[in-house]
């Protein structure tokens, strides 16, 4: 006789291993983070995933502000010939970008609209900032005194994408574009690197999502950079996430756009920039580096809230008194912080069962559930449950110990999560030294047509000549990009590129990606 064993019920179906996409999209739905707009395209943030971005807002805002930048704001809409004056860029960015020729609509005679009013000039709704962002240099600037100019920007941007995953590709996202201005090359470089290093840290401390940095290929650099710089990530499905870039412009976009300075000898010159980024598309970072089965994994340090009491009344003698009870305990906590901010509670008096309320706050990722019932609050107890253990991993804790002791289990979930993260990212991490083996380790396993294709490949360590027809190359046979150029030698210096037998300065890292 034979028996099977039935899977385990998860919270998330289909579950990570049997649907990875999918899986993404009823953990955004299951965490209420953001849904399809009637636009095409284009998402709505609800409350919830809203609130993650704000904490990536405001630690990154403070970041800017402690390496000397300042926020500002310029116009949603670019004029075309701005765009023109720099080929490159504007081959980058042409089929991505929305177009405004006219600016009213009128009565078309049967019932509807029609544009009217055409455009002296089009304009291009921002795909990106650095030409007119540049315009407005041009006229700021006029000395080495004025130097250098450090300017953020937290904006909106559209990019016309035809395939859309909410949160990591949307035709609208919001983001943040650094631009900034230098009277020499070595400046406008350190400023590159300097906010390279500000997103990494903000990404291991943050987010708990290791990341390595290193330099784009010439084939994969921002339009119009001399120099990109990134921070790649490893998803769950061994795919890499770009995470944040830093360009170094050189004199690309102040020759452009005319911004110049007189120096210390009285010459005039044009200055050296560099623009830098990071996007809503975090949050899709955090979802697919943290979520499991059962929903949303929230790091402490971006959580909307730490912690979640739930009051158990249904059967309670004194309703009011336990929800009182909870309201004193929740002003305890608020006393605390975490990370430099206050920790924040939610009190769930929601007339619902209480199963549902503890797998709602399960599959919305708080770190930590509590609940608190007459006998709880008889004994002095509460009953804590944490996101980063098993569902069924509670404890009965005294009251004071746990309020005492929450904002040290908040720091050891923060930790956990990086360390885990860490540990997945290098169990799929593999150098490789010859063609046949790169090309097995991403080659997907057989699976039946018309089913998802299963998770497989990571990071390849493997040498490089730096021949961009060989990137290519493997580009279009197997989907895999050089993700970055590491900032420091992987260990064993030069070597063989196994895809040409020439000689390679150095591995690199590739890999599938979104």
């Amino acid at each position: 006789m034979q028996c099977s064993m039935s899977k385990p019920k998860t919270a998330i179906e289909p579950i990570r291993s049997e649907n990875y996409p999918e899986w993404y999209q009823q953990v955004v739905k299951a965490a209420d983070l953001a849904e399809s707009s009637p636009v095409r395209g284009c998402m709505v943030i609800k409350p919830w995933g809203y609130a993650i971005w704000e904490n990536i807002q405001r630690d990154l805002d403070r970041r800017f502000k402690e390496t000397g930048h300042r926020n500002a704001y310029f116009p949603l809409f670019i004029p075309k010939s701005f765009l023109e004056k720099e080929a490159e860029h504007v081959d980058g960015f042409a089929k991505e970008c929305a177009v405004v020729t006219h600016h009213r609509l009128e009565d078309d005679g049967e019932g509807g609209l029609k544009p009217a009013g055409e455009l002296d000039e089009p304009l291009i709704v921002r795909p990106t900032s650095e030409t007119i962002i540049g315009a407005m240099f041009s006229k700021w600037v006029e000395s080495y005194r004025d130097l250098p100019l450090l300017i953020n920007q937290w904006a909106n941007v559209v990019r016309w994408e035809l395939r859309t995953r909410l949160f990591l590709r949307t035709a609208e996202f919001l983001w943040q574009e650094g631009h900034t201005v230098h009277a020499s090359e070595e400046e406008a470089r350190e400023e590159t690197m300097k906010m390279l290093e500000v997103y990494a840290r903000f990404a291991e401390d943050v987010m708990a999502m290791p990341v390595m940095t290193g330099h784009k290929s010439a084939g994969e650099r921002f339009p119009g950079a001399v120099d990109t710089v990134c921070i790649e990530a490893m998803m769950q499905d061994r795919k890499a996430l770009q995470a944040g870039t830093s360009h170094f412009l050189g004199q690309t976009f102040s020759k452009a756009q005319d911004i110049m300075f007189i120096d210390e000898q009285g010459e005039r010159r044009h200055a050296w920039t560099t623009s830098w980024g990071v996007s809503t598309r975090l949050v899709g970072g955090l979802i697919m580096t943290h979520a499991d089965d059962d929903g949303l994994v929230l790091p402490p340090a971006l959580a909307p809230a730490h912690v979640v009491l739930l009051p158990i009344t249904m059967k309670a003698k004194d309703p009011k008194a336990v929800l009182a009870h909870c309201q004193k305990i929740a002003d305890e906590l608020r006393q605390r912080t975490f990370m430099g901010r206050a920790i924040e509670v939610e009190i769930d008096d929601r007339d619902i069962r209480g199963g549902d309320k503890v797998w709602g706050w399960i599959k919305k990722g708080i770190p930590v559930r509590v609940e608190v019932g007459e006998r709880d609050m008889e004994a002095g107890t509460v009953f804590v449950g944490r996101r980063d253990r098993g569902h069924k991993d509670k404890a009965s804790l005294p009251r004071d110990e746990f309020i005492a002791g929450l904002p040290e289990v908040l720091s050891e979930i923060q930790a956990g999560l990086l360390a885990k993260a860490k540990a997945f990212r290098d169990e799929h991490t593999k150098v490789i030294d010859d063609e046949e083996s790169f090309r097995a380790f991403f080659t997907p396993p057989a699976h039946k047509e018309g089913t998802p294709t299963p998770i497989h490949g990571g990071f390849a360590l493997t040498h490089w000549n730096g021949s961009e027809e060989v990137e290519q190359r493997i580009n279009d046979e197997l989907g895999v990009t050089i993700r970055c150029i590491p900032l420091e030698d992987l260990g064993d210096g030069p070597g063989t590129c196994p895809f040409s037998g020439e000689p390679s300065p150095q591995r690199v890292v590739w890999s599938k990606s979104y």
